[in-house]
Formats: structure tokens, C-alpha cells, sequence
């Protein structure tokens, strides 16, 4: 036991954290598009794999909500045989920028905008879910998700078995929903588990007519990339995917590290590391054709809560989850498919952040309509697509707060008119200084002061240079700029 002071703790954390994980990873997988088996490999290789190596202690990785939409859109454009390939490059990808020491620099994303991928990737789960849920064919993009509801809504209690499968699916969410109040003893199971648990009892009791997921097996389901699959990567399209897997896995993998890190004394996420481990992780999965894997908040927060202290939880966890897809695969078959749409539904709401977009619209309301905006490009357009808008919007609302300009001209009656310019001169700001310069009577002698310049870029020297000259063959008396600082290259 003093080789293993915490395997008490340890021991019992990995049982809570494979409740919780048993359930998402069917219902990832299942909402993405693919076989449930492969969400429980993911799942696996996120436990023992990723959970082997060095970067984070108590983090837990496996199949993720917010992956969902990508997945299901990819596996929908280049087919199922595809996925492992993008999901292997992907892993690799993510090891090189590991290697390259490039982890740290994804704590540089803004907030805002991480907010608004998860809360525009909400949004689609949700609408996407709900078509689940009564058992209907989900439309292919985010924007017909939702205005399809309204006719989604008529068509479903226009039969018999739809409104019983939305039954079942607002059931899962009322018992997600009321678990939190229950007395501490008894949510010893974790609420997902148990609102399954509880809709798959109910659906066998009744022989309600709802769909369950349907079982390949897991030898069934796992497919090794062939070279075919591998051929694809020569597609511009493909490699745009795997691009997207490999940048939003990475932010949302070390996010959560920034998150787990705040709620533990123990020892502190190492970013770099911990990007390669979960490249190590997605390469993997990409071999054996699984989903994608990223670190997962909901698990983490549970292998904390539960008193994990070393990273042996988190492994023993994937050997659970190893464990039941290799003898209970049969029990996946009795899950209804409307439950596993709720507890997506529930995870869905989970990820908008309601209450902070109201807390970032009264500090810092730029922020909050770049999270926004965020979430309405991923809606409408992709979430690839979605994330760059809101990093370009980012950027440029960045850029220009920073280049704050100041022009005050001081006329002392005799002599030349002194106007000392501060802040930052960037093009952003050339027309105002350009407008307060020319506005400058040309009859008078000016000293332009730029030594409380911080930063003078190269098109605001140039402009200011012409502007000298134009003013001082035009007027009476020369312009003279006094105290130049280094040009911005």
C-alpha cells in the first residue's frame, strides 16, 4: 500500500467517473452519427492511453458534446471509413504543435469566443437532439434544425409512437434536472446513469414503442484506415477538417485543463504535455476508427469531486469501460434512443453560458457580441467557419482598442502651434489624425510632437510625412516633427 498510498481513493473515483462516462460516450457517438461501440473505444483510449501519459493528473478525456456537430458533419460529407483517417491526422497534428511547445499559446484564445463555439455547438445539439427525441430524421445544417422545429413539433404528434418517445426523452431530462435535489446519499449514481437507467426499465416495462440503440459489437464496429481512407487526406476538404479537429479538440482539451487546475491543490497541468497526450490519445483512436477525443469537463470535475488523487483513476476508469464493452455489449441494446437524446439535450443547455453573457454585457459588452456572434456563425454557417469569424472579430476588436491615438494642440499666442501626439498610431487610426491635422490653420509654424507615440506604424509615418510636406508648401511656415520614434515595420 505505500506504493500506492491513494488506490482507496483512486479506486472509487474510476467507478464514479465510468458512470458518468458510460452513458455520454453512447450517446456522443450515437448523436454523431456513428456506431455506439465507438464511443465507448474512444472512451477507452481517452482513460488508458491518453491517461497514462504526462501533462494533466486528474483530467479525464474521452468522446465530447462539443465534438458532436463536427463529427456528425464530417461522417455525413466523407463517410464513416474517413473518420479515422481525419481523427489520426488530427492526433499527429496535435502532437507536432505539443512538440513545437505550442500549448501554452492556446490559453491566448479569447474568452468570448470559446464561450461562443460551445454555446453555438449547444444550440445545435439541442435542435438536432430534439429531432431525436421524437424519433424524426434531424435536418443536415444548424440554421434548418431550427425552423424545421415548428413543422418537427406538428409532424411528431401527428402519429402514435413520436409523442411516446417524447415522453421518454423529457422523462431522462425531468430526472437529469431533479437528481441535483436529491439528499447526497443517493446520488451516489451519477443523474445520467440513473435517468437511463430509470427510461430503459420503464421502456421494457411498458413495451413502449421506441427506438434503442442498435449493436454492431465492438470488434463489429472498429475499422483499421485502409489506404483508400488514407488517399483522402489529398482533399483540400478534408484537410480544412482535419484542421478544425485538431485546433477545437486542442482549446477545448486546455480550457478544461485551466478549469480541473482551479478546482484541485494538486500538481498543475503542464500544456504542452498534455497536448501531446492528447494527440497520443486521437491518433490512436484515429487507427482504430473511433471518435475523436478531447479532456472533458464533466468527467474531470467528477473524478475531483470524487476524491481522485493521482492519475490511476482515470486509467481504471478506461479499463471499466473496456470491461462492459467487451462483455455487456448486449445491454447497449436496451437503451432507448430518446433518453440518450435527452441526456444531449441537457448537455447541450449545459454548454450556452446564459448567466455569463448577461455578467459580460455589463463589464465588457464588445466581448459579449463577439461570444454572440460567435454562437450565430456556427449556427448558421459551421463551427470551423463559426470560429474563425469569431477570432477575426476578436482580433479586430482587439487591434482597435489598442490603438488608442490622442492629438492636443497647445497655442501658447507666439511661436509655433505645439501638437503633441500620444497613444498609439496605427492605420486603424489614420483618418482621425489626418482630419485633426489638416483641420490646423496653414498660417502658422507647427511642431509636431511624436515622442508620446508608444507605437507609429509605417502607413501613419508615411501619411504624416506627406502631410508635412503638403502643408508646408501650401502655407507660409514649415511643419517640423520633433522626437521621431522607431517606425513599426
Amino acid at each position: 500500500m505505500t506504493k500506492f498510498p491513494y488506490l482507496r481513493q483512486d479506486f472509487a473515483a474510476s467507478l464514479v467517473v465510468f458512470l458518468v462516462a458510460l452513458p455520454l460516450c453512447v450517446g456522443v457517438a450515437v448523436a454523431s452519427g456513428v456506431p455506439a461501440e465507438l464511443g465507448l473505444v474512444t472512451g477507452v483510449v481517452g482513460g488508458i492511453v491518453t491517461g497514462l501519459l504526462r501533462g494533466s493528473s486528474l483530467q479525464v478525456s474521452g468522446p465530447a458534446a462539443g465534438l458532436t456537430v463536427l463529427v456528425f458533419e464530417a461522417v455525413t460529407e466523407f463517410g464513416l471509413a474517413t473518420l479515422g483517417v481525419i481523427v489520426l491526422a488530427a492526433g499527429l497534428l496535435q502532437l507536432a504543435m505539443g512538440a513545437l511547445r505550442m500549448g501554452r499559446w492556446f490559453r491566448a484564445i479569447s474568452v468570448a469566443v470559446v464561450e461562443g463555439m460551445l454555446a453555438g455547438i449547444g444550440l445545435v445539439i439541442i435542435a438536432g437532439q430534439l429531432y431525436a427525441a421524437a424519433g424524426l430524421k434531424a435536418p443536415a445544417s444548424g440554421v434548418d434544425k431550427i425552423l424545421g422545429l415548428p413543422g418537427a413539433v406538428f409532424d411528431a404528434f401527428g402519429g402514435t409512437a413520436a409523442p411516446v418517445s417524447l415522453a421518454v426523452g423529457a422523462g431522462t431530462i425531468a430526472v437529469m434536472v431533479g437528481w441535483k435535489h436529491l439528499p447526497k446519499r443517493a446520488r451516489t449514481v451519477p443523474g445520467a446513469l440513473a435517468a437511463v437507467i430509470l427510461a430503459t426499465a420503464v421502456t421494457l416495462a411498458f413495451g413502449l414503442p421506441v427506438a434503442t440503440v442498435e449493436v454492431n459489437g465492438l470488434f463489429g464496429s472498429v475499422r483499421l484506415p485502409g489506404a483508400d481512407a488514407l488517399g483522402e487526406l489529398a482533399d483540400p476538404a478534408v484537410l480544412g477538417t482535419v484542421l478544425a479537429f485538431a485546433l477545437i479538440a486542442s482549446a477545448e482539451s486546455l480550457f478544461s485543463a485551466a478549469a480541473v487546475d482551479r478546482l484541485h491543490d494538486g500538481p498543475r497541468t503542464r500544456y504542452d504535455e498534455e497536448l501531446m497526450a492528447q494527440g497520443a490519445g486521437n491518433a490512436v483512436c484515429g487507427v482504430l476508427g473511433a471518435l475523436p477525443m478531447t479532456a472533458v469537463i464533466v468527467r474531470s470535475s467528477a473524478n475531483v469531486a470524487a476524491g481522485a488523487k493521482t492519475k490511476a483513476s482515470r486509467v481504471l476508469h478506461g479499463v471499466w469501460l473496456l470491461l462492459f464493452a467487451a462483455l455487456l455489449p448486449g445491454a447497449l441494446a436496451l437503451i432507448p434512443l430518446p433518453a440518450l437524446a435527452g441526456i444531449l439535450i441537457h448537455a447541450g443547455w449545459k454548454l450556452i453560458p446564459f448567466r455569463g453573457v448577461a455578467a459580460l454585457w455589463r463589464a465588457h459588452r464588445g466581448e459579449a457580441l463577439i461570444l454572440v456572434a460567435t454562437a450565430v456563425a456556427i449556427v448558421t454557417v459551421n463551427m470551423f467557419e463559426g470560429v474563425l469569424i469569431g477570432l477575426a472579430l476578436s482580433v479586430a476588436k482587439t487591434a482597435w482598442e489598442t490603438s488608442h491615438v490622442r492629438l492636443e494642440v497647445v497655442d501658447k499666442g507666439a511661436g509655433p502651434l505645439q501638437a503633441h501626439l500620444s497613444g498609439n498610431a496605427t492605420f486603424l487610426r489614420l483618418p482621425k489624425i489626418l482630419d485633426s491635422l489638416e483641420a490646423l490653420p496653414q498660417d502658422r509654424p507647427i511642431v509636431v510632437d511624436v515622442s508620446g507615440l508608444h507605437h507609429l506604424d509605417h502607413a501613419c509615418r508615411t501619411a504624416l510625412e506627406t502631410w508635412a510636406e503638403r502643408h508646408s508648401a501650401a502655407g507660409t511656415e514649415p511643419v517640423r516633427v520633433t522626437a521621431p520614434v522607431k517606425t513599426a515595420p
